[in-house]
């Protein structure tokens, strides 16, 4: 009589299917650990010179002496912040059950990342060129350390959680699981505009 051979359930095999997100984790974790340790003060202090030499670049001179170009960056800037903010309530909103239910899921978390993904391009490169223009000042604001640490999140989140998670059919994984990714990749996008906005008070 044949015996079916036995399914390996290693520790290892299992880990090994959610590396990506234990790591993304870890990194997450180092990062906030760093941010409270003593060692973040050393670091932000020999990054002063990297900020004022962001101010001498061509982005920096630009956006310093031309304001009507800082202001069009800036208006494209916010615009892309609308695009992906878009993108990631139509797909957690649909994660939820609270919209575009007449529509599969995978297909509109499909299209809603390629939105996503045109706005944090245009996001990451326009916000590069206003931190040229205002590094000085930026420097010296925590709000913009608390927001690069929550956008710093928000991708790891979605590039090796959230999508590696739910690429796959969502009926194989359990409701709250679905839900509780929903919850917490809204939490980190908020926060990411909500303290994008604060630099605006903060700054002015």
């Amino acid at each position: 009589m044949s015996t079916s051979p036995a399914i390996s359930t290693s520790p290892a095999l299992t880990l090994g299917s959610y590396r990506r997100t234990i790591t993304s984790i870890a990194l997450v974790l180092i990062i906030l650990v760093f941010a409270l340790s003593s060692a973040r003060r050393a670091v932000w202090v020999d990054l002063y010179d990297f900020f004022l030499w962001m101010e001498t670049t061509w982005f920096g001179v630009i956006g310093k002496t031309w304001g009507a170009a800082f202001a069009v960056v800036e208006a494209f800037h916010l615009l892309a912040m609308a695009l992906l903010g878009g993108a990631v309530f139509v797909a957690d909103f649909r994660l939820l059950g609270w919209s575009f239910l007449d529509v599969p899921a995978q297909e509109v978390l499909d299209k809603a990342h390629k939105v996503f993904l045109v706005g944090l391009i245009v996001v990451l490169s326009t916000g590069i060129f206003m931190a040229c223009g205002v590094a000085g000042k930026l420097y010296w604001l925590p709000v913009f350390w608390y927001k690069m640490l929550a956008l710093t999140t928000g991708i790891l989140f979605v590039f090796f959680i959230k999508r590696p998670l739910l690429n796959r059919d969502l009926d194989e994984i359990k409701p709250w699981v679905v839900k509780l990714v929903a919850v917490a990749s809204l939490l980190v996008w908020i926060t990411v505009a909500a303290t994008g906005r604060w630099i605006g008070f903060a700054g002015s």
